[in-house]
C-alpha cells in the first residue's frame, strides 16, 4: 500500500519530496503564509493553493487510515476477518469503499434479516445461496424450520425468512452496491416538485424554478443544489434521484441468481434487495454526496471572493469623509484623517438640501478631504448626485467622490471591535467610519467583520458552518500575510490574522506598543508577553516597522536572513540601507546569487530577497481606481434594454457575476453571458470589486431582476413591468434595499443569493 505521501504526490502531479517537506511543516505547527513565503527550498516552491491541497489531502488519508484501523479491528473482534477481506479492506482508497465493505459486520439495529436469523433460518437462506436446490427443492427443505413456537408458522413464512437474510446479504456486497450508485451517479435523474398545497405560500414563488424541475445527477450545479435543499428545508419543495432502475435491477438479478439454481427465489430476493434495501440507500448516499459537493464548492467560491474582495486597491493614506446614506434617519457622515482617525461626525438630511449643502461645503472647508466615499445602499444615488453638486460647486481642487460597498457596515456598528476603537461615537454614526475608512484600505477594515457578513458568498447558511468558517478564516489570513501588516498601526483583529499570532497575542502587541510608544524594531516584538521564539518566527516577516532600527524590517525580507544581506552590502561596499532600492548594486548581485546559497537558503529565497530590495514593502494590490456610474441611470426603471453600462462586480458564484449598476439592485451576467467564448469557471472571466462593462439585455420590475451581458454583440429581450401596473419602482426598507438579482430564467437559476445587507 503507497504512503501517504506517495499518494499525495502522485494525485497531485508534484515530487514526494516536496509533499514531504510540507507536511513535515505542517507538523511542526508552521503556518500556511509562513511556508509559502519563507520555507520554498523545502516545499520546491509549491504556492499557497498547493499546500493547502497536500495538508487538506493528507488529512483525508489519515483519517481514512485512522477509520481502515478501526475496522479492521471490529471485523478482528467478531471472528470474522479472512485474509482476503483483510486485502480487500487495505486496498479501498476511499472512505465509502471502507464503509462498503464494513457494512455487513457493523452493528445495527434489528432488521427483518436478523430477526430471521434469530429464528433459526440462516441455514435455510445458506442453503439458497449454495445453489444445492431448484425452487421445489427449496420448499420441501423449507418444512424442516416450519415452528409456531418461533413465528414460523408454515413454509412461506420459513422461505420469507430466508429471503430476507439473503436480500440484506446481496444488498450489502461492498462491489454490487457500489456499481448501483456508480450507475445512478451517471444515469440518475434529479427531480424536485413542489409539495401538494404549497402553490399559494408566500415563500413559495422563489423556488418556482423547481416547482417542476428535473435533470442529470451528473449536471446537477452547487447552487441549485442548495436552492432544492433550501426548499425541502423550508417546506415547500420535495426531491429525489430516480435510479435507471432496469439496469440497476439486471446488475442485482446477475448477482442473485449467478450460479443458484432456485431461479424464482432468488429472482424475488434480488427484487427486494433492490427496492427494500439498495434503492434507498443509494439515494441516500448520493443525496448526501450531492450536498456535501455542493457545499464544497460553495464555499470555494465564497473563500475566492472574499480574497478578491479584501485584496481590493485601497485609496492609500488620504483624508476621507465617508457617508452612510438614507433618507428617514439622515445621513450619517465621518471624516477620518489619512491615518484613519476619527475627526469629526455630522448627520444631513436629503430633504433639507440647503442644509445639506451648507453642512458638506463646511466639512470640505475644514478638512479638506481628498476622498469622498458613499455607502452603496438606500439613498446612495440620491446622495451622490447632492454631493456631486457641492463638490463641483467648489473652487480649486475637488475630492473624488466614490460609491463604496457599504456590505457589513452596520454588522461592524453593533460589534465590539467597533465599541473598542469609537466607543463615545453613536452606533449610527460607526457606519459612516467604516464606510471612509474600507476607501482607505479594504483589506484592514473588512478583517473587522465576520466574513460571512460581507455579502460575496452564495448559501453561506446552507453549508457546513465548521469548514465554512476555516476556510474563510484562512483565506484572511493569507491575504492580511500577502499584504502585510505595519505593526505600530494595525488594529487588534488585523493584527490578530497575521501567521503565528492570533488574537491574544495581537492585544498584547497593542498593549506593548502603547506602553513604549511605539514598536523601534522586529526584534523588540520578543518582549512582548507570551510571544515566544515560534510565534516570532512564523509572525516577523510578515510584521512591518516602518522607520525602524534595521532598514529590512519595513521589508517582506525575514529576521533570519538579514545576515545574509548584511553579508552582500558588505562585499558590495556599502551598508544595507544603501543596497535597498540601489539597482545599479543590485544588478551586480544578479548574477552572484549562486554565491550565497548555504544550509537552507537556496536560490528561491535569494531572488525574493532581490525582489524585496528592490521594492521594499511592496503592496501586491492593484493601483486604486474609482468606479463611475452614469448619472441619469439611478433607479430600476431607468433602465433600458440595449443600454451600455459600467458597474462594478459585487458577487461571483458558479452560474455567473452579479454586478452593481447604481440602481440599488445587482444585475446578473449569466455565465454564458460573461463572454464571446465558452466560459467553464466565471472567476476565469471577473473578480470581485473589477470594473466590467455591461448591456442591459433584460429588466423585470415585478420581481426587481436585472439581467446583464458582456458579450460584444447580446440580443437584448426587453422590460416587463409589474402587472396592473405601469412602471416599477424601487420598493424596500435599508436591508432590502440592494437585493442581489437574477433574471428572467430561460433554464432554472438558483434563488437570489443574498440580500445586499449592512
Amino acid at each position: 500500500m503507497q504512503s501517504i505521501t506517495q499518494r499525495v504526490a502522485a494525485e497531485l502531479a508534484i515530487s514526494p519530496h516536496q509533499v514531504a517537506g510540507a507536511l513535515g511543516l505542517f507538523g511542526e505547527g508552521a503556518t500556511l503564509p509562513f511556508i509559502a513565503r519563507y520555507r520554498k527550498e523545502a516545499t520546491g516552491g509549491l504556492d499557497e493553493v498547493q499546500l493547502r491541497d497536500v495538508r487538506d489531502r493528507a488529512r483525508y488519508l489519515e483519517e481514512m487510515e485512522e477509520r481502515r484501523a478501526v475496522i479492521l479491528a471490529s471485523i478482528e473482534e467478531q471472528g470474522k476477518l479472512t485474509p482476503g477481506l483483510r486485502a480487500r479492506i487495505e486496498a479501498a482508497d476511499t472512505k465509502q469503499a471502507l464503509e462498503d465493505l464494513y457494512l455487513p459486520y457493523r452493528p445495527k439495529r434489528r432488521t427483518r434479516a436478523t430477526i430471521a436469523t434469530e429464528r433459526g433460518l440462516l441455514p435455510l437462506a445458506d442453503l439458497l445461496w449454495a445453489g444445492e436446490v431448484n425452487d421445489a427443492g427449496a420448499r420441501a427443505r423449507a418444512q424442516a424450520f416450519v415452528c409456531p413456537e418461533k413465528e414460523v408458522p408454515d413454509v412461506e413464512a420459513a422461505l420469507q425468512g430466508a429471503r430476507d437474510i439473503l436480500a440484506e446479504r446481496v444488498a450489502e456486497e461492498a462491489e454490487l452496491r457500489g456499481g448501483i450508485r456508480n450507475l445512478t451517479r451517471r444515469k440518475g435523474v434529479l427531480w424536485a416538485r413542489i409539495l401538494k398545497g404549497k402553490e399559494d405560500n408566500p415563500g413559495a414563488t422563489r423556488f418556482r424554478d423547481y416547482f417542476d424541475h428535473t435533470e442529470p445527477v451528473t449536471s446537477v450545479p452547487s447552487h441549485r443544489m442548495l436552492a432544492i435543499r433550501r426548499g425541502e428545508a423550508e417546506d415547500i419543495l420535495r426531491w429525489s434521484i430516480e435510479a435507471p432502475e432496469e439496469e440497476a435491477m439486471t446488475l442485482v438479478r446477475t448477482r442473485a441468481l449467478e450460479g443458484r439454481a432456485a431461479r424464482e427465489e432468488m429472482g424475488r430476493v434480488a427484487e427486494d434487495a433492490y427496492k427494500r434495501l439498495l434503492k434507498m440507500g443509494v439515494e441516500v448516499d448520493l443525496r448526501l454526496e450531492l450536498k456535501e459537493s455542493a457545499e464544497e464548492e460553495a464555499i470555494r467560491v465564497f473563500g475566492v471572493n472574499l480574497e478578491q474582495l479584501l485584496l481590493q486597491p485601497p485609496a492609500g493614506e488620504k483624508c476621507v469623509i465617508g457617508l452612510d446614506p438614507g433618507f428617514r434617519t439622515g445621513v450619517k457622515v465621518a471624516v477620518v484623517s489619512r491615518t484613519g482617525a476619527l475627526v469629526a461626525t455630522a448627520t444631513l438630511f436629503l430633504h433639507q438640501e440647503d442644509r445639506f449643502r451648507a453642512g458638506l461645503m463646511g466639512l470640505l472647508e475644514r478638512h479638506k478631504p481628498e476622498m469622498v466615499a458613499i455607502g452603496n445602499g438606500t439613498a446612495s444615488r440620491e446622495t451622490e448626485t447632492l454631493v456631486k453638486a457641492v463638490v463641483g460647486a467648489r473652487s480649486g481642487e475637488c475630492p473624488v467622490v466614490v460609491v463604496v460597498n457599504e456590505a457589513g457596515a452596520s454588522v461592524y456598528s453593533a460589534s465590539d471591535v467597533a465599541r473598542e476603537e469609537l466607543p463615545e461615537v453613536d452606533v449610527s454614526l460607526r457606519g459612516a467610519v467604516s464606510i471612509a475608512r474600507r476607501l482607505q484600505d479594504p483589506l484592514a477594515e473588512l478583517v473587522k467583520i465576520d466574513p460571512k457578513s460581507i455579502g460575496v458568498g452564495q448559501y453561506q447558511h446552507d453549508v457546513n458552518q465548521p469548514r465554512l468558517k476555516a476556510r474563510l478564516d484562512e483565506t484572511v489570513q493569507l491575504c492580511v500575510n500577502r499584504v502585510g501588516v505595519e505593526v505600530n498601526t494595525a488594529s487588534a483583529p488585523l493584527l490578530s490574522y497575521v501567521a503565528g499570532i492570533g488574537p491574544t497575542l495581537a492585544r498584547n502587541i497593542i498593549d506593548f506598543r502603547d506602553t513604549r510608544g511605539g514598536v523601534s524594531s522586529r526584534g523588540d516584538l520578543l518582549e512582548v508577553q507570551r510571544l515566544g521564539p515560534r510565534a516570532f518566527q512564523q509572525a516577523a516577516g510578515f510584521l512591518r516597522v516602518r522607520g525602524g532600527v534595521h532598514p529590512l524590517d519595513a521589508t517582506a525580507v525575514h529576521p533570519e536572513r538579514y545576515s545574509v544581506v548584511e553579508r552582500m552590502a558588505a562585499e558590495l561596499g556599502t551598508d544595507v540601507g544603501g543596497l535597498v532600492r540601489n539597482e545599479a548594486l543590485l544588478g551586480r548581485l544578479e548574477g552572484q546569487l549562486p554565491r550565497y546559497v548555504s544550509g537552507d537558503v537556496g536560490l528561491p529565497t535569494l531572488r525574493d530577497i532581490l525582489e524585496e530590495l528592490r521594492r521594499p514593502g511592496r503592496d501586491p494590490r492593484e493601483a486604486f481606481e474609482a468606479p463611475a456610474f452614469r448619472d441619469d441611470v439611478t433607479e430600476l426603471r431607468h433602465l433600458k434594454p440595449g443600454m451600455i453600462l459600467e458597474g462594478v462586480v459585487t458577487n461571483v458564484a458558479a452560474f455567473g457575476a452579479f454586478v452593481d449598476v447604481g440602481v440599488h439592485q445587482d444585475g446578473l451576467v449569466h455565465i454564458s453571458q460573461l463572454a464571446d467564448r465558452f466560459v467553464r469557471d466565471p472567476n476565469q472571466v471577473v473578480q470581485v470589486g473589477s470594473k466590467v462593462r455591461v448591456t442591459v439585455m433584460e429588466v423585470d420590475l415585478e420581481r426587481n431582476r436585472i439581467g446583464l451581458s458582456m458579450k460584444s454583440n447580446p440580443e437584448p429581450r426587453g422590460v416587463r413591468k409589474p402587472s396592473g401596473s405601469q412602471e416599477g419602482g424601487q420598493g424596500g426598507g435599508r436591508e432590502a434595499t440592494r437585493q442581489t438579482s437574477v433574471p428572467l430564467p430561460r433554464t432554472p437559476l438558483p434563488l437570489p443569493l443574498r440580500t445586499r445587507r449592512r
